[in-house]
């Protein structure tokens, strides 16, 4: 059945009731406007960055290659050199900006994070343990079949993971546990990169620099297809958990009373959101500040009490794109996208930090 608009009074917030056969909800505007202005500026900015380059294509010259209509040399350039690049930055940032979102909205903290969760650390220590063990990027690389350097990362992501879930489970997880647990656990996993680091080589010691920082340099398609098909799973999954995210703001007792199994539906948030954040670092390194800085622009121009989930993952994408655009076409020297992004997200950490003291006093 096709969905169904009804028009109740509109408050000044421009709600709207949205009935889909038996299901029916209140969606209002901004819920709608800022996803799709955000996924129109994710295209565009995409097109513009696939035509930058030592052959410069026009915009409507790139959105003509993707859908075939290209002449081979377009196609080449852009299907073949310049897409990977921008796709994995794409995916990285949706899963990113969604794995903040979730996190931020389970801990019902702004400060929340996979930065300050320990799982980028995580993934960073066992990739670098990988390039410093396996003679650099391309020793690393050639291990199980060129998989070794972001298989690694996804299995320390996903570790850390498993130990701050369990570190934190006291009948249930809390989520200020959860922040000290996974802060405890960071420390951990910087201290075992400086160790590897001091041991490696000048040589692998700078290949692993250059991967902590977050770069989208030299992505093809190979990190791209592996990072699409786990997105095309926990994205959807992750949106399935938005109601039950919604009830569990107003605490455990008022959820069960609800009929939301909390323990069950902290265990998925959790689990997701933490492999959402390692499957980016496995593809493109820690790119710093995106899963932090994102949920909460996203709840300033939507609105509401918590990081909307979509939102959340579309700006994540504008995000990342367009500082890797902004680094290769406007900065006078190619720097990691990593860079760029902790240059946005470190002076918001110490506005968010500062305006938190003003707060209690």
């Amino acid at each position: 059945m096709s969905p169904t608009l009804t028009r109740p009074r509109l408050g000044p917030d421009k709600r709207r009731a949205v009935r889909i056969g038996p299901f029916s909800g209140v969606v209002r505007t901004r819920q709608l406007l800022v996803p799709v202005v955000a996924l129109v500026a994710v295209v565009v900015v995409s097109a513009v960055s696939m035509g930058r380059g030592d052959y410069p294509i026009g915009v409507v010259d790139v959105l003509r290659t993707l859908v075939g209509l290209g002449d081979p040399t377009q196609q080449f350039i852009v299907t073949e050199l310049r897409a990977p690049r921008v796709v994995v930055g794409v995916l990285v940032g949706l899963a990113l900006g969604l794995s903040g979102a979730l996190i931020q909205t389970f801990a019902r903290n702004p400060l929340a994070s996979p930065d300050t969760l320990g799982i980028n650390a995580g993934a960073s220590a066992a990739a670098v343990a990988v390039i410093v063990l396996g003679g650099g990027t391309a020793g690393g690389g050639q291990l199980l079949g060129g998989l070794g350097l972001p298989l690694a990362a996804l299995l320390g992501g996903l570790t850390t993971a498993l130990l701050i879930f369990g570190l934190a489970w006291r009948k249930g997880v809390d989520g200020y546990r959860l922040i000290l647990v996974g802060i405890g656990l960071s420390a951990v996993g910087i201290a075992a990169v400086d160790y590897l680091l001091t041991r490696s080589t000048i040589q692998d010691a700078t290949a692993a620099t250059v991967w902590l920082t977050g770069s989208l340099n030299g992505r093809t398609w190979d990190q791209a297809w592996p990072l699409g098909l786990v997105l095309l799973v926990l994205v959807p999954v992750a949106l399935a958990c938005s109601r039950q995210l919604g009830v569990l703001q107003f605490g455990e007792e008022t959820a069960r009373a609800l009929g939301v199994r909390v323990g069950p539906t902290q265990a998925v948030v959790v689990l997701v959101a933490v492999a959402l954040a390692a499957v980016s670092v496995s593809a493109a390194g820690p790119v710093a500040f995106v899963a932090l800085v994102v949920p909460q622009v996203a709840v300033r121009l939507v609105g509401g009490s918590r990081p909307p989930l979509l939102a959340s993952a579309l700006l994540g994408a504008l995000l990342v794109v367009s500082a890797d655009l902004l680094t290769r076409t406007v900065l006078p020297v190619a720097l990691p996208v990593g860079i760029v992004t902790a240059v946005v997200g470190a002076p918001y950490l110490l506005w968010l930090l500062v305006r938190g003291r003003r707060a209690l006093t």
